[in-house]
Order: structure tokens, then C-alpha cells, then sequence
């Protein structure tokens, strides 16, 4: 059995009927390069079992600890049905890009089902580009960005016609725990935790802010005091921590059960040729434009804050050594928006220097946070912890810790294909909370950016306007030549 850690089971801890954990992907297949010209649920079927054998998540499910006394662990699902998991609908004519969109955003609103293997795939037939959307669904408690992408180089080929597989790992044969097991496992561990958090302690504490547990009632305080007891901040020549404070906007309070999904394409080369003027870097770019967007969005509401809004940007912290273990290895960075300036340029530098100082910052923060951050808290009490903290940053006067993520993820620049099908874009789909109701995701892919936009269905109706306002704020940067 596979124990999840603190960070794994934080997007459990904070499911509600309202708020959900899973991210996704949507991926346009051409059928025209699969055997046959084209692609079917079967197809993605049988793709599926010739590489469960290397897609140990795909079988695992969860196996709660009673009265939450430890974190769950993963265990194999012996009655593993990949039919349930496996799915297959069409839109109606004309299939338009508004109809996949909405189409997206209503499956995933749905919570997965906790009792089987916490994933799902949908082939989508009927769009008019004659192309063929596969929409996957995983929790975020199995994979973060990273081991989303290893999944993903699991199922996708650089031919065709497929490649010879690796060996699988042998399969472990375990029985399915008892609840007097796991009771045992849950109180075997309770000793543990005091001893993990005083060896925890001194790494941990003045970098609070850069862990799950940032969003804990005081962390902030707490963090800044026992840095300077300790004579950390500031200590690494990264000089003294900016506090960010969030102002509240309309997509910062709390949010519904429902869904709205945004997505489009921005040309890699036209962000490099921004990026190679100024001397600054891609993801720069991204971050400036993405203000740019929100800013112009704010405006049309008529609620520009005066001051910027504040991005979780997630920064990866998987090794070399980690790469295959799936699961979450990130720090969720606290960044400036600077949609408080207006001239597009200015908006660019600042974004450049906030980018660097959180680089810096990243840099300086200990090798064993992460693994420490595990050892804080007890389980029982960071999830109600959490979620206390979500509920008051959506009521009252209070600010939210972060008013939106912004991730980018990298991505390879040739051609790959799923089942014989060529993919053709890989739009990501998300996860929003209360008191953070938008998400920015984009990856890149073969020359281009594949933004997937996420966001309450009340809070912005229509954030299908930002993809449009993307391309005008890279525009706007482009120097005359």
C-alpha cells in the first residue's frame, strides 16, 4: 500500500458538494492518421488495457484510515472495471468549440466517485473539425502537472503506429485491508507525528507560507516572527519577504457546483518573439498577458482593484529521482498581478522582476520543506483547519489568500499520437475553489500555447472573452519592426 501525504490528501480534504479536486486534459485527436482513418471508444480502450500494466494510478483506489486518525493510502482496485471508467458521447451539430466548452465544463462539475479508481476518459465524437476529443478526468490527489505529463507520455507515441513498451514492473499482490487494519495503521502512526514535527519544526515554520499549510489561520505571522527569530528571511540574499495581500474581486468568493471552461491557442513563436525583445523569459510573457486579460475583464465589470491581485503559481520540487512515485511534489508560490498598471509594457517589467524574486525565493527555501510540511500537522486537523480557512476567506471583510492560478507547463515540440490519432492540441482543465474561483492553465505543444481557462459559472459567465483578450495583450507588446 501507497500512503498519500499531506499534500495529496489536502485535494481530498477540501472536496464539498460544491468543490471538487480532480484536474484534466483536453486532447483534439486527427483520426485521419489512425489505422482505419479513424478513432473510437474501443480504440481507446484497448490503448488503455495494452498500458495499465505501466499505469499503476489507473488501478489504484482509496482506502480511508477510520476517524481520520492518518492520511489514506492507495490500494489496487481487485475488482478494477475499466468499462465504468471509459466513456464515449457526441455533441450535436454543428460541434462548435462554445458546445465542447460547455460540454467539458458540465462533466467536470461531477465529483468522481471515491469508491473506484479516482479517474475517468470520455471520447467526444461530432465536432465540425472532423477531429475527435478525448477528455481525461484525475484526482489531483494522484498527480500534480508533472507526473500528469509522464502519464500522458505513457499513452501518447512519437508514431502512429505505436512503439515497443518498456517492461512492466511486477504486479503486487495485496489483499484488500480491513478496517481493523487500517485502525491499527492510524493509531501505530499517531506517536510518530509529535517526533516528526519538533525534527519538522525549525525548517519548516519560517517557510510556512510556501506550503500547504500557508492558508492556515495566522501562518503569515507566524512564518514572518520565527524567520526573524532564526534570521532566515532575508538570510539567503533573497532580502526581506514582500507580504502579498489579496484584495477581494467577484471571482474570490464562494463558489458554486458548477463550471465554465475556456480554451484557445496563442503562437509560441509570436510569446519567444515578445520575450526575445525585452531580454525577459516565456513564462514572463505568459504571466504579463494573463494580467492583461484579467485586467481588461475587472474593467468591464467596473471592480479594478487599486492595488495588484495576487497568483498562485505552482512550482514543481520533483527530482530526477522521483520522476515515476506520481503524487504531488509542488510549492504553491505566491506571485504580484499587476493589473493594477496600466500601460502594458510597465505591466511586462514588473512581472519580470516579481517573477525573479520569487525565483530567488524558490532557490532559497530548504531541500526538505516539502517533506517536512508532511510532518506539521495531524491529518484530522490540518483538513477541518483548511477548510475553516476557505469558508472565512469567502465571508465577511476578509481577504483570500490567492485570487487566481496561474500555471505553465512546458511541453514537447513534435508531433505525438494516441491510438494512431495525431494530437493536435491538449487544452488543461483545472481546479477552482472558494475564495479562488478562476484558473489560467496553459501547456505548450509543438509551436503553440494551449490555454485552458477555468471558472465559477456564476462568478464569470463569461470568461470565454479572456482567451480572445490573450491574443490582443501579446499584441500589444510586439515592438514595431
Amino acid at each position: 500500500m501507497r500512503q498519500l501525504t499531506s499534500l495529496d490528501a489536502q485535494f481530498l480534504a477540501l472536496e464539498t458538494p460544491r468543490q471538487t479536486g480532480h484536474v484534466g486534459g483536453v486532447a483534439i485527436l486527427d483520426p485521419s492518421t489512425a489505422p482505419g482513418g479513424s478513432l473510437e471508444c474501443n480504440d481507446m480502450k484497448r490503448l488503455l488495457e495494452e498500458r495499465l500494466p505501466l499505469l499503476p494510478p489507473f488501478r489504484w483506489r482509496l482506502a480511508e484510515v477510520p476517524l481520520g486518525l492518518d492520511y489514506p493510502y492507495w490500494v489496487d482496485d481487485t475488482d478494477f472495471d475499466l468499462d465504468f471508467h471509459v466513456r464515449e458521447l457526441a455533441l450535436p451539430a454543428p460541434g462548435s468549440d462554445d458546445q465542447l466548452a460547455e460540454q467539458v465544463a458540465r462533466i467536470f462539475s461531477r465529483p468522481l466517485d471515491r469508491a473506484r479508481p479516482l479517474w475517468e476518459l470520455y471520447v467526444i465524437h461530432g465536432l465540425e473539425s472532423g477531429h475527435v476529443a478525448c477528455f481525461t478526468k484525475i484526482h489531483h490527489a494522484l498527480i500534480d502537472g508533472m507526473s500528469g505529463a509522464e502519464i500522458m507520455g505513457l499513452l501518447l507515441d512519437l508514431e502512429p503506429t505505436g512503439r515497443e513498451l518498456p517492461e512492466a514492473p511486477p504486479a503486487a499482490s495485496e489483499e484488500k485491508p480491513g478496517d481493523v487494519e487500517m485502525l491499527g495503521r492510524g493509531l501505530l502512526g499517531l506517536p510518530r507525528y509529535p517526533l516528526r514535527a519538533l525534527r519538522s519544526l525549525p525548517r519548516a515554520v519560517p517557510n510556512i507560507e510556501e506550503t500547504p499549510f500557508g492558508v492556515l489561520p495566522g501562518a503569515s505571522t507566524v512564518g514572518r516572527l520565527a524567520g526573524r527569530a532564526r534570521g532566515v528571511v532575508g538570510g539567503d540574499g533573497v532580502g526581506p519577504r514582500t507580504t502579498l495581500r489579496a484584495p477581494k474581486t467577484s471571482f474570490n468568493g464562494r463558489i458554486s457546483a458548477h463550471r465554465r471552461f475556456a480554451f484557445g491557442q496563442l503562437s509560441l513563436d509570436e510569446v519567444k518573439e515578445v520575450k526575445d525583445q525585452y531580454g525577459f523569459t516565456v513564462n514572463d510573457v505568459v504571466v504579463a498577458i494573463c494580467a492583461t486579460a484579467v485586467r481588461r475583464w475587472l474593467l468591464e465589470h467596473e471592480e479594478l482593484p487599486a492595488e495588484p491581485l495576487v497568483a498562485q503559481i505552482p512550482v514543481s520540487v520533483r527530482t530526477g529521482e522521483q520522476v515515476g512515485t506520481y503524487g504531488n511534489r509542488i510549492m504553491l508560490m505566491s506571485a504580484p498581478l499587476f493589473t493594477n498598471i496600466e500601460d502594458p509594457v510597465e505591466r511586462l517589467q514588473l512581472t519580470h522582476d516579481a517573477m525573479g524574486d520569487m525565483k530567488a525565493r524558490h532557490k532559497a527555501l530548504p531541500a526538505e520543506l516539502l517533506q517536512d510540511a508532511n510532518h506539521f500537522i495531524p491529518p484530522a486537523v490540518f483538513a477541518r483547519a483548511a477548510r475553516a480557512t476557505f469558508s472565512l476567506a469567502t465571508s465577511g471583510p476578509g481577504r483570500p489568500t490567492w485570487n487566481l492560478v496561474i500555471s505553465n507547463v512546458p511541453g514537447p515540440q513534435f508531433p505525438l499520437y494516441m491510438a494512431g490519432a495525431e494530437l493536435v492540441a491538449n487544452y488543461p482543465v483545472s481546479v477552482i475553489t472558494d475564495g479562488m474561483g478562476l484558473n489560467i492553465t496553459v501547456m505548450s505543444y509543438r509551436g503553440h500555447m494551449d490555454f485552458g481557462i477555468v471558472a465559477d459559472r456564476d462568478q464569470m459567465a463569461d470568461v470565454g472573452c479572456l482567451i480572445g483578450w490573450l491574443q490582443e495583450a501579446l499584441d500589444e507588446l510586439k515592438k514595431p519592426v
